[in-house]
């Protein structure tokens, strides 16, 4: 990759989403009755978003996009690329240790969902973020990517909504 974030050329776009919506059985929805969107990973971790309601000055939630950066940069090869997919928008390739620092270029989209599914994934598709702006909610799926980052965001978010897709009982 010459540049650090490229946009993907549509066939590529088409072939990148067509293979999210098979693999992760995608059903976007606003309606409730039809979350989560996504078909979980048996390693993922659904944490609410409603922790972040009361961040007036936005510092847990620079903290957890932060968190996720970090671990997705951590956990990957010094060479890979993840995908930042913004549903029905603009999709890139990148690399994340080449971007958000000094110098660098942004990190595409985030992993807070602003009005639209903000998706990191690994090219793989084993390892990334589904923020799901409807339901409120952010899945980290991947067990390195996991192990990482889920006593933080925890510390951040709260208790986990669902983990490996299953609701998570109250005490």
């Amino acid at each position: 990759m010459e540049s650090p974030v490229v946009e993907l050329v549509e066939a590529e776009y088409r072939r990148v989403w067509d293979r999210f919506y098979d693999e992760f059985m995608f059903q976007p929805s606003t309606s409730s009755l039809e979350w989560p969107a996504i078909k979980e990973p048996a390693a993922s971790v659904t944490w609410s978003l409603a922790a972040l309601d009361d961040d007036s000055d936005h510092e847990r939630l620079d903290r957890l996009v932060d968190v996720v950066e970090q671990g997705l940069t951590s956990c990957l090869g010094s060479k890979a690329t993840l995908l930042a997919l913004d549903w029905q928008h603009t999709a890139y390739r990148f690399a994340p240790q080449s971007v958000g620092g000094p110098g660098q270029p942004a990190w595409p989209l985030s992993p807070y969902p602003d009005g639209d599914y903000y998706i990191y994934l690994s090219e793989g598709f084993r390892t990334g973020s589904f923020g799901h702006p409807w339901e409120g909610s952010l899945c980290l799926f991947g067990e390195e990517f996991l192990d990482a980052t889920s006593t933080e965001a925890a510390k951040l978010l709260g208790r986990p909504i669902r983990r490996s897709g299953r609701a998570v009982g109250t005490v």
